[in-house]
């Protein structure tokens, strides 16, 4: 095999697992909306669109940086992997510590309270923090600078109006009266 062939592989499984990710994130998300209580609330729905063009670009600009570009990994990749595997583990100890609440768009039930288990007791947004860290060493794995730094600043943007939605839509759950059961 040659070395680019090779190159082409790794970054095909490297693909599959984000896209193979995300698609077990969002099953694990509409089970636990499906479980919700009829009176949970959503948030934020409008601005959900964009993580979905954000999480959809991603590949396909990282393929794009690489394929088209020339884009390699440099010498620090063990150090980028690394950041990516502990990445990978701060979001499955976050969809964990969370249970049946943690979801991919902003649902609260009234009288529910902010959730302190986990890394939670630490990180406010964790689950945020990990993908941040994935989108940036992801891409540098690679050598993927431009990417790195574009999706990034367009993470960034996205959380700016995404993490103010979730602490009002938190804020009023914990403020309205436990709903009788």
């Amino acid at each position: 095999m040659t070395g680019e062939h090779r190159v082409f592989a790794l970054l095909a499984l490297f693909v599959a697992a984000l896209v193979s990710e995300r698609l077990i994130e969002l099953t694990i998300s509409a089970r636990h909306v499906r479980a919700l209580p009829k009176t949970a609330r959503e948030f934020g729905s409008a601005h959900f669109a964009l993580f979905v063009v954000l999480h959809t670009l991603y590949p396909l600009a990282l393929g794009w940086e690489i394929l088209r570009l020339g884009a390699r990994p440099g010498p620090l990749w063990p150090a980028w992997l690394a950041g990516w595997a502990c990445a990978q583990g701060l979001r499955g100890w976050s969809i964990l510590s969370l249970g049946t609440s943690w979801n991919v768009r902003i649902w609260v039930v009234p009288g529910a309270e902010r959730k302190r288990r986990g890394p939670y007791r630490w990180l406010r947004h964790p689950n945020y923090l990990a993908v941040a860290i994935e989108l940036f060493t992801g891409s540098m794995l690679w050598g993927a600078t431009r990417t790195a730094l574009a999706f990034t600043a367009l993470n960034a943007v996205a959380l700016a109006i995404r993490i103010p939605a979730e602490d009002r839509a938190l804020a009023w759950a914990a403020a309205q009266p436990e709903p009788n059961r």
